[in-house]
């Protein structure tokens, strides 16, 4: 029976990851294209969007200036590209993981 648990455990952990991820990444698109229209930055929403992806993007324009050429802010690409690596390198495996563990708790219970 602990078997069980902790395969579900890892699909938790798997699951939440991933929706964390979507959920950051949706954002990070959101804000991008907003910056394109030049949206009121008094707006609660753009305020709210500007506070959750800008410590990110700031971060990822300190490490890597080549990311800003000619007028165009390539960062958030950088950030979306990290999430999906870290989606194919993280949660897939701990699906197989929590797959794995299923499929051998038959083995193991007899």
């Amino acid at each position: 029976m602990p078997e069980a648990v902790l395969s579900g455990f890892v699909r938790f952990l798997a699951d939440a990851l991933d929706m964390l991820l979507n959920l950051y990444f949706w954002i990070l698109l959101i804000a991008a294209v907003l910056t394109w229209v030049s949206p009121d930055p008094r707006n609660p929403i753009v305020r709210f969007l500007y506070s959750v992806t800008e410590p990110v993007l700031y971060a990822v324009r300190r490490r890597l200036p080549f990311v800003q050429t000619a007028g165009i802010d390539l960062s958030p690409l950088v950030v979306m590209l990290g999430i999906m690596l870290v989606q194919y390198v993280i949660v897939a495996p701990l699906r197989r993981l929590a797959f794995e563990i299923d499929a051998s708790l038959p083995l193991l219970l007899g």
